[in-house]
């Protein structure tokens, strides 16, 4: 793996991203790329037209990365009160039609910066998706840059942890990196098709999904990437998420979810 320095995190980062047979360990989130985490390692357990509000709390704060977060934030809450979080005071949140094939009730709400550019979107709802599956040769190396749990309804079960806010890298022509909530494991030998943004939700209630794109993979070239990010080396990744202002401010919108049960 090239691009990789010997100094500060990114050169602590290098180290354990060299070193497989550290695959099944999970990170506590400040932005070491690590190996994911396995089944077993974590018990599973148990909007323009919303209304925004000035809000001066720090759900996320204990678990921010390097990078400043924005001075002023408000919350977001949808018209029926089903879903509610945080984000800068200049982003946008605006609710749009729910996918077709969601549950009744479901809400799909996309954020976009102050320029509006496309961040993230929630969506709840969702219906049960096979884990994608491809020839082991298709198979894509991948790693964590950074995983914070976070407290969200879930249901578990073979292939899920604990609900993460994570940021991923997939190795294809590029690193392609996405950011998202989860507690689905990508890959027992850190090795995926793809990796889902999304968590197995309650009985009956759906699965929902807060990221930038619902599931990541390898690109070709000829592929459109965007949303998703894609880096030169590992290095640029580690970077993206450890210096910029972007990812933090991203990471604490996620972790500030609340979604009622």
């Amino acid at each position: 793996m090239t691009g990789i320095t010997a100094s500060g995190r990114i050169g602590i980062a290098a180290v354990v991203l060299l070193t497989a047979a550290l695959a099944g360990c999970s990170s506590d989130g400040k932005g070491a790329p690590v190996w994911t985490a396995e089944p077993g390692t974590s018990p599973a357990s148990g909007a323009a037209s919303g209304s925004a509000s000035a809000s001066a709390s720090a759900s996320a704060g204990a678990s921010a990365t390097a990078g400043a977060t924005a001075a002023a934030w408000k919350v977001f809450t949808d018209p029926a009160k089903t879903v509610s979080f945080e984000l800068p005071q200049d982003w946008i949140a605006q609710s749009v039609d729910p996918d077709k094939g969601t549950l009744p009730g479901a809400v799909k709400i996309e954020v976009k910066d102050a320029e509006g550019t496309y961040l993230a979107t929630l969506q709840t709802g969702l219906p049960e998706a096979a884990a994608a599956t491809c020839a082991a040769s298709a198979r894509k190396s991948y790693v964590v840059v950074s995983s914070v749990p976070v407290e969200l309804p879930h249901s578990g079960g073979q292939g899920t942890i604990d609900p993460h806010v994570v940021f991923r890298v997939i190795q294809g022509y590029r690193y392609f990196g996405s950011y998202g909530i989860t507690n689905l494991v990508g890959g027992a030998d850190s090795k995926a098709c793809q990796l889902q943004n999304v968590v197995q939700g309650l009985a009956g209630k759906g699965n929902y999904s807060f990221s930038d794109v619902r599931s990541l993979k390898a690109f070709a070239p000829d592929e459109k990437v965007a949303p998703a990010k894609a880096f030169d080396t590992l290095d640029q990744a580690a970077g993206y998420v450890n210096d910029g202002s972007e990812f933090a401010n991203v990471q604490r919108m996620l972790m500030s979810l609340k979604i009622k049960n």
